[in-house]
């Protein structure tokens, strides 16, 4: 799951969701926080979370993070924004998000908020196959589950070959062909951006099966979870 953005009604109804389903581990791909006046529960889900862009964003405010300031957040929410997430966030919070780990490796997965490359970059169905093949390539990972655009979709890259080469001005280099297994990218979807209503991925790794699924909830159901599987249409690309 990704995308929780402070929004603990959601992501409490996608637990309910998860303990039906009898899962035997949980990942948060980030953007657990995020501009409400909501905290997250002291490490319920700790040893599964990795960092997200609004983890990254608090902790450049907090002057923890990469750089000096936050151009993105200011140039994408403006001020105000950025003066919510620093008042809705406690200290003990940021101290506990320093901790948090920029991905995980299971088995044969890559779960990460973004990419390889950073937490902003998103991965789409519109993404180009030669990007979802490098960010895949960069980990020797054969499904790469990312959280980042909160869209819930499945890019499968057919089994083929690639053939590379490079030309200056002086030579051209032998091309080099590259055999290619199938593997997959799977935006996981997102819990709290949307209210009313939640998506979350579950996975299966004996037969690498995916299921997109959509949690109803509200203050008028309670705790009615009403959960389905999602109607998705995989984007395929072949080589």
């Amino acid at each position: 799951m990704s995308c929780i953005h402070g929004n603990y009604q959601a992501l409490d109804a996608v637990l309910l969701d998860i303990d039906q389903e009898k899962a035997e581990k949980i990942f948060c791909l980030g953007d657990l926080v995020g501009p409400r006046k909501e905290n997250p529960r002291g490490g319920e889900l700790e040893p599964l979370i990795c960092k997200g862009w609004w983890e990254e964003q608090c902790l450049i405010l907090h002057g923890l993070g990469p750089t000096g300031d936050a151009p993105e957040l200011m140039g994408r929410y403006g001020g105000d924004t950025a003066k919510m997430l620093w008042g809705c966030v406690s200290r003990q919070t940021v101290q506990w998000m320093r901790s948090l780990d920029f991905g995980f490796f299971e088995l044969d997965c890559l779960l990460i908020h973004g990419t390889t490359v950073g937490v902003s970059e998103e991965l789409t169905p519109a993404t180009s196959p030669v990007q979802m093949l490098d960010r895949l390539s960069r980990m020797q990972a054969n499904n790469l589950f990312c959280g980042r655009s909160g869209l819930a979709f499945q890019y499968q890259l057919q089994a083929g070959s690639l053939t590379t080469g490079l030309t200056t001005l002086d030579s051209q280099v032998s091309s080099q062909t590259v055999n290619i297994s199938p593997r997959q990218v799977i935006g996981v979807g997102n819990v709290g951006r949307i209210f009313g209503e939640a998506t979350y991925t579950l996975y299966t790794p004996a037969t690498n099966g995916v299921e997109f699924r959509s949690v109803s909830y509200g203050a008028s159901k309670g705790f009615q979870v009403n959960s389905s599987k999602s109607v998705s249409s995989p984007a395929k690309m072949q080589f």
